[in-house]
């Protein structure tokens, strides 16, 4: 099914349900349980982003990524024997990011994106745990409560199936960047996105489509479904909300992004 397509989307999911209920286990893979050669140009680019996409489509309540490290440390335990396993995080920021260090290459589905998979799944309400596929019974001891690996817990509750799509950012058309006091505004105080805090606008889409919103230093902050197209704003960024109407001739309301059609990150 095509993901970025909202019937494609709800269809994928209700037969991954279907398939639970009748007893079944649905193995998804990106790239290597029927294929004889390598794929060229896939379209999630590893297994650990597509596992997030797959606990967002489902609404799953656990994501297990499993490696060849016990979780995720404060330094590269090859390189560092002093690095120590972080046991939880509440928050992934940019010094997490940074811990993750760089990816071990295609199909391994290194620390990089293994954070990127767990940011998604946690904003869609799932706790994730990252730990190592070689422990001894550790999905059994994980289900009984046990600490392995390092544990990400929700970073919000269960949210609507449509909110879920748009998080999933397959369908985003485009981006909106912000500043840091639209970023406060979006995250911290339940504001919609005003033209007056967008920067730049990139990609070329129509009113009603799906876009990201990210920082000027390029951070994904939310994403939602604008008001505008691109080309209307190009010619009103950086204005007030009053001026709307001057500048385009019509309006569609104060707001680029209504916050009910809004998903922060």
């Amino acid at each position: 099914a095509d993901l970025s397509d909202r019937l494609g989307y709800l269809n994928a999911r209700n037969t991954l349900l279907a398939l639970l209920e009748l007893g079944v286990v649905p193995i998804v893979n990106e790239n290597d349980v029927v294929a004889v050669d390598e794929l060229e140009g896939t379209a999630f680019g590893d297994n650990d982003n597509l596992s997030g996409m797959v606990a967002n489509l489902v609404d799953a309540d656990l994501l297990v990524l499993l490696g060849d490290v016990a979780g995720l440390y404060t330094a590269d335990p090859v390189k560092d024997k002093s690095a120590r396993l972080i046991p939880r995080v509440d928050r992934i920021d940019e010094g997490i990011e940074h811990l993750a260090g760089g990816t071990r290459g295609r199909g391994i589905g290194g620390m990089v994106t293994k954070i990127q998979a767990a940011r998604l799944a946690t904003a869609s309400g799932a706790t994730v745990v990252i730990a190592d596929g070689r422990e001894q019974d550790l999905l059994m001891r994980l289900v009984k409560g046990e600490s392995i690996g390092t544990l990400f817990p929700p970073a919000t509750t269960k949210i609507e199936s449509r909110k879920r799509w748009m998080l999933a950012g397959l369908a985003t058309k485009g981006r909106l960047v912000v500043d840091k006091g639209a970023v406060v505004a979006l995250k911290e105080q339940n504001r919609s996105l005003l033209p007056a805090g967008i920067k730049a606008v990139e990609g070329d889409f129509k009113r009603g489509d799906t876009v990201d919103i990210v920082g000027e230093a390029g951070e994904r902050a939310a994403c939602g479904i604008s008001n505008y197209s691109s080309q209307e704003l190009a010619v009103i960024k950086g204005a007030r909300s009053d001026r709307i109407e001057s500048l385009l001739g019509y309006g569609y309301g104060d707001e680029v992004v209504h916050r009910d059609n809004l998903v922060v990150l």
